[in-house]
């Protein structure tokens, strides 16, 4: 996919990298972010993609649509539908005052607010009971969602998937957001991939004149995506 320099702090991937860093399969992906029909009934796009202000002639998502599928995916498995995930977003917006309430770290403590109001205003007893419990909250929803990011002030600004030790990480603000090496700035596929060129990890290391261990945890890092 091409890289236009316009998207540079944004992030840039298609629902197929996106569900390969999420795991919310490519098909909910476009549904939640373009909106399906079934039958004679029409649902609208959960949010709409950050990018879309851009001439981009395909689905794409940006660094804060990653972070928000995936809170959004959580709530679904607890039992949230996407018409109240649609809501709570929607409520959230104007709560913590983002566009992007999930991946705004004010989410952490109003998280508990937004989703009581969204549950009082369809009147479901059995999930304003599930979700009554700050802690609950936080602990099984929240928390593992919001794991390993970085915030820049209220604002998602890096991910790392692994745990920052790891040293992978996720930046919109390099390499279009494709996950790199920290240290070295280059991206894991091209250390995978040159280590598969190359016949070893030493060999790739030395054309990239970096470290060994940078060239195996990028190996790592795409050999448990691709699987």
């Amino acid at each position: 996919m091409k890289r236009d320099l316009s998207l540079v702090g944004l992030g840039l991937y298609s629902p197929a990298e996106a569900a390969a860093l999420t795991h919310v399969p490519v098909a909910r992906i476009r549904r939640w972010l373009t909106g399906h029909t079934i039958g004679d009934k029409d649902y609208p796009a959960l949010w709409h993609s950050q990018l879309e202000q851009f001439d981009i002639d395909q689905l794409c998502l940006s660094f804060l649509d990653l972070v928000q599928l995936r809170v959004a995916e959580a709530f679904i498995k607890e039992g949230l539908s996407p018409q109240k995930v649609r809501r709570a977003i929607e409520v959230g917006s104007k709560i913590v005052a983002s566009d992007y309430p999930f991946a705004n770290a004010k989410f952490r403590t109003d998280g508990k607010t937004i989703v009581l109001q969204v549950m009082d205003d369809d009147g479901d007893e059995k999930l304003i009971d599930l979700f009554k419990h700050g802690q609950y909250l936080m602990q099984k929803v929240i928390e593992p969602s919001l794991k390993n990011l970085e915030f820049d002030g209220d604002i998602a600004a890096r991910w790392w998937p692994l745990g920052r030790a790891k040293g992978i990480v996720i930046d919109p603000q390099r390499q279009f957001g494709q996950p790199i090496d920290d240290s070295s700035g280059i991206p894991t596929s091209i250390l995978a991939q040159a280590e598969k060129t190359e016949g070893s990890a030493q060999l790739a290391a030395k054309r990239f004149m970096v470290p060994v261990a940078s060239v195996r945890r990028a190996a790592a890092f795409e050999l448990r995506q691709a699987a």
